[in-house]
């Protein structure tokens, strides 16, 4: 899959476009959905989330939008950062990379970015939506939210990152980079029969 750091950027970028989109549809829609539309009166999750002026973050009202770019911040530095060197590392441990069929190695590296991934940006999101102001902050709530979500979050991203994003990830990656493989290939070759 990437071979340097300019492919696993752009691997980390494909993955996390998807992902945050998936989970912020999953957590509005999925998870509070009835809440915010209990809570408004209104018929439609859209349309309870705008009657609350947009979804709280860090206690002041934001727009969908908004939701979108703080989380994509937040899972692109995590992914470039932890996510993938880190499960890459961990798998290492158990597996040789080319000792076992690579789609048990990529499966074993999915599971583990999952294992890193979902927690932290669970206690991202629960520091993030902390339902009470800063000047009443408990610890405990904290913690409680940030338990709550990974209940919440860990099934979602476990089946949805092995079942269909990633697979849609590395799909769409090859096709970007297998032309871009083909060129350089075709530029060694020519290079090497000029030098010969």
């Amino acid at each position: 899959m990437p071979k340097n750091l300019f492919q696993r950027m752009i691997f980390a970028l494909i993955t996390v476009v998807i992902t945050v989109h998936a989970y912020v549809f999953y957590s509005l829609y999925v998870i509070n959905g009835n809440y915010f539309m209990q809570l408004t009166g209104e018929t439609d999750v859209i349309a309870a989330i705008n009657a609350m002026g947009g979804v709280s973050v860090f206690g002041t009202p934001v727009p969908i939008w908004a939701v979108v770019l703080i989380e994509f911040s937040f899972a692109y530095t995590l992914e470039c950062v932890m996510g993938s060197p880190c499960s890459f590392r961990l798998v290492c441990k158990v597996f040789k990379p080319g000792s076992v069929h690579p789609a048990i190695f990529e499966s074993a590296i999915i599971i583990a970015t999952v294992g890193l991934m979902c927690p932290a940006m669970s206690f991202i999101a629960a520091f993030m939506y902390y339902p009470y102001g800063f000047a009443s902050f408990n610890f405990w709530t904290l913690l409680a939210n940030w338990l709550k979500l990974i209940c919440f979050n860990l099934p979602f991203a476990f089946f949805s990152q092995l079942l269909f994003i990633q697979p849609f990830v590395r799909t769409v990656f090859k096709a970007i980079f297998r032309s871009r493989d083909r060129s350089d290939k075709h530029r060694d070759e020519t290079t090497s029969a000029a030098a010969q």
